[in-house]
């Protein structure tokens, strides 16, 4: 897929700048489809180029002008159109870490313990700040009313994976912690019978 619809989805919230469109991003589309603020610069001018998105030029003084963005109707009807798709690949999961650790036998157990530690406080930051995010949208109503009631679920329904996603996380690295920990204090006993730790 590429980024064109994820922006495209973005700009269901309303018109937005280039600026206000990358902090969307940061917070509503980092668990999921992650983009610099210059990609998403880039998208926007071929997505007014091929007028899925109209742009309009706000004047502002002391400040440099700026230029809005909003969704046409060929831009709603093209992630209509996508969003009726069946994903053409099913997720894969692409992480440097798990061929870290895939090689770790044999290896330090320090460094390994240290790349799972340092993964865990990744997913703890995420964690938090989707939590913060789910509060700002649920606005003190319970989950089920949000739900039944809200104009747009979409982006709360992908913050819930996003959150999943980064507990999973935490569990994960918490089980190789345990088995670590476990194979370090067994390491003496076994003496010199295994290469690895």
């Amino acid at each position: 897929m590429s980024l064109k619809y994820a922006v495209l989805a973005a700009l269901l919230e309303g018109e937005a700048s280039g600026y206000e469109l990358s902090k969307t991003f940061d917070v509503s589309f980092a668990n999921f489809w992650p983009a610099t603020p210059q990609q998403l610069y880039r998208e926007l001018e071929r997505l007014a180029g091929d007028g899925l998105v109209q742009a309009r030029t706000v004047q502002q003084e002391r400040r440099p002008n700026k230029r809005m963005f909003t969704l046409t109707e060929a831009g709603r009807a093209e992630l209509s159109a996508f969003a009726a798709e069946p994903p053409k690949r099913p997720t894969a999961i692409r992480d440097e870490l798990l061929i870290k650790v895939q090689a770790m036998d044999g290896g330090d157990p320090e460094a390994a313990r240290a790349l799972i530690e340092e993964r865990m406080g990744w997913a703890r930051g995420k964690l938090d700040r989707y939590r913060r995010v789910r509060e700002r949208l649920l606005d003190g109503r319970a989950e089920e009313e949000f739900l039944r009631t809200a104009d747009r679920v979409g982006p709360y329904l992908t913050l819930l994976a996003g959150i999943a996603f980064e507990e999973e996380n935490l569990r994960w690295c918490e089980r190789v912690l345990t088995v670590l920990r476990r194979r370090t204090d067994a390491a003496p006993a076994q003496g010199n019978r295994s290469s690895g730790w």
